[in-house]
Order: C-alpha cells, then sequence, then structure tokens
C-alpha cells in the first residue's frame, strides 16, 4: 500500500513537473530574427510591457544581438523610463561606440526625456550681469521671476525682467521693466520649435524683441535648424542663425552660424558649443564663439555698439534637489567696440527653478 502510494506521488509530481515545465522550454528562443520581428509588433500595437519583458529575454539570450538591445531601450524610453532606456543602450557603445542606431537611439532618449519633465508647473527667478570698463564703465544686471507649465504640446513660460543699468559718462543709474514669454511646441516626432516675444515701455531694454527657431531630427544624431531673432530700439534689427547638431552617447555638439543684417551689410559670427549630460538632464556646457552677431539676445541698447568679439562661456544645469534645479554660467569676451580698439567684458548668471506642481 505504502508502496503503491509513493509511486502516485512520484507519478504526480513527474507530471506536474513536465506541465510547469512546459511554458519554459516554450520560451526558449530558437529563430532570434522572428522573434525580434514579433517583440517590434508588440511595442507598434501598444503592448509595452509584454513587449519589454519579451525584449529582455531575447537579450538575455543573445547578449550580443544589438538590435535586440537598441529595442529594449527604445521600448523602455516609450514607457518613459528614460535612465534605464540609457543605460540599455549605453552598455551597447561601450562595445559598438560606432553603432548608429544605438546613437540616434541615444539621441532621441536623450530629447523625449526633456520633453517629458516630471515638473508640471514651476515658478523660476535668476539674476544676470554683464559689464566692461572701456570706454567708459558700465554695469548692467536684470532680475528675473517668472513660471513655466508643461502642456501636452510642449513647455512654456512667461516672466518679468527687472533690469538696472548703472553707467558712467554720461552718469546713469535707471531700472526698467521688461514682459516676456517663451514656448518650445512639439510639432511632430522629428520637428520642434521655439518661439518667444518681450515687449518693454523703457528706453534701455529692446522696446520689441522676437524669436522663431525650427529644429529638424535627423538620422544617426544629428539635427539641424534655422532662425530669426528681432529687435526694435531706436531701429529694427534683424539677426538669421543656422546650426548644425550632433549626439554623440552622453554628449552633445553645435556650430551655430548667425548673419546680423546692418545697414551697411551683413555680417557673420560663429559658435560652437560642446555639452557633456550626466544623465538625461543635466549638463556642462562651453561654448566658444568669434564674430560680430551676438548668439544671446541684445538684452540693452548699448548691445549695439559691439563690432566684433571672441567670447567664452561655461555653463553648468542640474538638480538641487528632487523639485529645485539650478543653471548657473559664466563668460568673458575680448571685444572690439571701435575700430582696432578692444575692451574685456565679463558676464554671469545665475537662475533657480522650483517644481511647485509634479506630474
Amino acid at each position: 500500500m505504502k508502496s503503491n502510494q509513493a509511486i502516485s506521488l512520484l507519478s504526480g509530481l513527474v507530471i506536474f513537473l513536465i506541465i510547469c515545465s512546459d511554458p519554459l522550454l516554450s520560451q526558449q528562443i530558437n529563430n532570434p530574427e522572428a522573434e525580434y520581428s514579433r517583440i517590434r509588433t508588440l511595442a507598434f500595437e501598444g503592448n509595452y510591457s509584454e513587449a519589454a519583458a519579451a525584449a529582455r529575454r531575447l537579450v538575455n539570450a543573445f547578449p550580443s544581438y544589438g538590435d535586440a538591445r537598441i529595442l529594449l531601450g527604445r521600448i523602455l524610453a516609450w514607457q518613459k523610463d528614460y535612465e534605464q532606456a540609457a543605460a540599455v543602450i549605453d552598455t551597447l557603445l561601450i562595445r559598438e561606440p560606432d553603432n548608429e542606431d544605438a546613437l540616434a537611439a541615444r539621441r532621441d532618449i536623450s530629447l523625449w526625456s526633456k520633453e517629458n519633465t516630471p515638473v508640471a508647473t514651476d515658478i523660476r527667478a535668476g539674476y544676470s550681469f554683464d559689464t566692461f570698463k572701456e570706454p567708459y564703465s558700465r554695469f548692467w544686471q536684470i532680475f528675473k521671476a517668472g513660471a513655466g507649465h508643461q502642456f501636452n504640446w510642449g513647455p512654456a513660460a512667461a516672466g518679468i525682467n527687472i533690469g538696472n543699468l548703472i553707467a558712467k559718462s554720461p552718469d546713469i543709474n535707471a531700472t526698467e521693466m521688461q514682459f516676456e514669454a517663451e514656448a518650445w511646441p512639439t510639432l511632430s516626432n522629428k520637428n520642434y520649435a521655439y518661439l518667444a516675444y518681450a515687449f518693454s515701455p523703457g528706453k534701455y531694454f529692446p522696446n520689441h524683441r522676437a524669436a522663431v527657431e525650427l529644429w529638424q531630427i535627423l538620422p544617426k544624431g544629428w539635427a539641424v535648424s534655422a532662425g530669426l531673432n528681432y529687435y526694435y530700439f531706436d531701429r529694427n534689427i534683424f539677426i538669421g542663425g543656422l546650426s548644425v547638431e550632433k549626439y554623440v552617447r552622453n554628449y552633445w555638439f553645435s556650430l551655430k552660424g548667425f548673419v546680423y543684417f546692418k545697414d551697411d551689410g551683413p555680417t557673420t559670427s560663429f559658435f560652437l558649443n560642446g555639452r557633456r549630460y550626466f544623465n538625461s538632464i543635466d549638463y556642462l556646457q562651453i561654448t566658444l564663439g568669434t564674430g560680430t552677431a551676438p548668439d544671446e539676445p541684445f538684452d540693452v541698447q548699448t548691445d549695439v555698439e559691439r563690432l566684433s568679439a571672441n567670447s567664452i562661456r561655461l555653463s553648468y544645469y542640474g538638480a538641487v534637489t528632487k523639485r529645485v534645479r539650478i543653471r548657473i554660467g559664466a563668460g568673458y569676451s575680448r571685444e572690439e567696440y571701435d575700430e582696432d580698439i578692444l575692451r574685456n567684458r565679463f558676464e554671469g548668471n545665475i537662475n533657480l527653478i522650483y517644481a511647485i506642481k509634479m506630474k
């Protein structure tokens, strides 16, 4: 009797193991290409959780299958898990640093993470200064306050700027206000824009300042943009811009040219930007520039005095806490303000952004 019970228990256990092992056996991947196509179809149909789990199994079974790793990274990004998505792609780039598909995926993940910030609404404050001492002493400073919001179509912000000009010869100590608004609308998966407008009733800020710039995302981590800046002081001023950009793993590079349409003919300038990302958002940037047209907005009428300049700027953007972010920078220019006469010009800024509402 006991022997029969033992045989029955053993038989039941064998049947149970066979039944339980059947799904495991069915998960063996004999054709990775077919499995890749199946996972991609799942992802395109919106079944992200199932697709991500299947993609992980495919990557674990075939660690050198780069396309599967890229697909997994994109699926994770579509689920808004940007840090893990970037880590998956970075693992591939360590082994294949010139993999163009991986580089393109890394760039897309970086862009998506910025567009999908967890901050819904924020308040912001900032301070900046710009000064020189030749041929007279001038100190221009701006105090900023405003708010931003993440809409379905992209982020936007509005605020008020208080400018204070202290100068000698003639003696000036003037304070005035400027009102501004800006937005970064997403037009499609491959296009986005920057729009801005500012108004001031004073005499040192431009009475009107407007800007528009459009970006086109290209394959393999490239992008191009074109834009136009407009200012009105006592006359109309137009500055056009063209840029080419490239993402390479944790780095972003940009070469941008400006054309300043002066009355006596157009003049140009060029700026090279290099940015090192520490994660999908935080970065350190260096900017080198040369030429006649500024890459920053004309904040004050005396900016128009610039004939040409060679400049360098450093800036950092990063998190202080979960809700507080900081942007800080400093710059130096060796500037020609009269025929073959040069001066030193210094600038600096600090901005704080506090999230009052998270998504």
